[in-house]
């Protein structure tokens, strides 16, 4: 779909990385480990990753010219958020390779989009229209049903961007309090649980994915994560298969995450894809100490060109706990808990739904 750059680094060249959150920090740490070295371009003077890097960049993504030099000062370029300007992929895609391909990100940046992308596959989603106007709205409403989920078709995440839709809501109220002229009715999901399968994908097309996890989420922002998911093996291999094949699909380089809902029917339950996040995704954390490669790490190798590791869990499950706004304060009390791992991310001052840091806890195999 791609025709991906083939890249093949050794130590000590440059991994230059957009974005400089949390995930790019964690990038960066897990680059280092490896001999390699990362440069990090942001517009937030800021950034948490800018504290684990020796050089960064911080400009503005409309900034041809700092593109330009920091792409030169770079071996490969990869992101930690997939909503990177369009233009800005473009400049630097023609100077180095962009992993995975910017082209990906047409697809996935549109909530759309992914969701014809995954109905071509035949891998099934939630039913869903598209909505460009009150009028739009209420036609989608008959074909799909109440309750329902009006998202933007763009630029959403935790909870924003979306709204939900009930019997007796007032629809045109709903659709200007979006805000927008471009969006997507998704049928309300039923859903026994929500899951995500972490996978690495690499240039040779060698798929490896983590233990399927089970997420939890507190207004509508992911609080636990447990792996293994509490599925049978056949819908954990499921999951893990529809996971492949997008990433196969996509000719992706590098770490993403698909995330589902597990429902119940009458032949049993199964999965329907609710979205693709084109990177290493929060969901993932609990592979920094629960798993024999992170995902961090994953993505890394599957960028510069290097084999895959093999995923193995420590322990009997594995636990990761979001640490979210003044949460964060509490830090301490997590220091003294046996087998916890504490994570802080080395932002400023917590503000309500911002992730600070995470915290892990391995419970060791039985008998151990």
């Amino acid at each position: 779909m791609t025709g991906t750059k083939r890249v093949k680094l050794k130590p000590g060249d440059t991994i230059g990385i957009l974005g400089g959150g949390q995930l790019g920090r964690m990038l960066a740490m897990a680059a280092a480990r490896l001999g390699l070295r990362c440069q990090v371009f942001s517009p937030d003077p800021d950034s948490p990753a800018f504290d684990v890097v020796l050089n960064a960049t911080c400009a503005e993504y409309a900034d041809v010219e700092a593109l330009e030099l920091f792409a030169n000062d770079v071996d490969v370029i990869t992101y930690e958020f997939e909503n990177v300007p369009a233009a800005a992929a473009l400049v630097l895609d023609a100077r180095r390779p962009v992993l995975p391909n910017r082209k990906i990100l047409e697809t996935t940046q549109d909530r759309l989009a992914e969701k014809d992308f995954i109905t071509r596959l035949g891998i099934g989603t939630a039913a869903y229209a598209d909505v460009t106007s009150v009028a739009s709205l209420r036609e989608a409403i008959v074909r799909i049903g109440l309750p329902a989920v009006l998202k933007t078709r763009r630029f959403g995440y935790d909870g924003k961007g979306q709204a939900i839709i009930r019997e007796g809501d007032d629809i045109a109220k709903v659709w200007t309090g979006l805000g927008t002229k471009s969006a997507i009715l998704e049928a309300f999901v039923p859903f026994e649980r929500e899951i995500s399968v972490i996978a690495a994908r690499s240039a040779e097309g060698q798929v490896e994915c983590f233990d399927v996890t089970e997420n939890e989420h507190r207004d509508h922002i992911l609080k636990i994560s447990r792996a293994p998911a509490a599925i049978p093996d056949a819908l954990a291999e499921e999951a893990r298969n529809v996971a492949g094949k997008i990433a196969d699909a996509l000719d992706y380089v590098g770490v993403l995450a698909v995330e589902m809902f597990v429902l119940a029917n009458g032949t049993g339950p199964k999965v329907l894809v609710n979205e693709i996040a084109p990177r290493v995704h929060n969901s993932g954390h609990w592979t920094l100490d629960g798993a024999s490669v992170s995902q961090f790490e994953q993505h890394i190798r599957a960028i510069a060109g290097w084999p895959l590791g093999k995923p193995v869990r420590h322990g009997e499950v594995v636990t990761m706990t979001n640490l979210i706004g003044d949460e964060i304060n509490r830090y301490t009390e997590w220091l003294t808990v046996p087998g916890a791992t504490v994570h802080l991310y080395g932002k400023g001052t917590p503000k309500p739904g911002r992730k600070m840091g995470h915290v892990t806890e391995v419970a060791p195999a039985r008998g151990k």
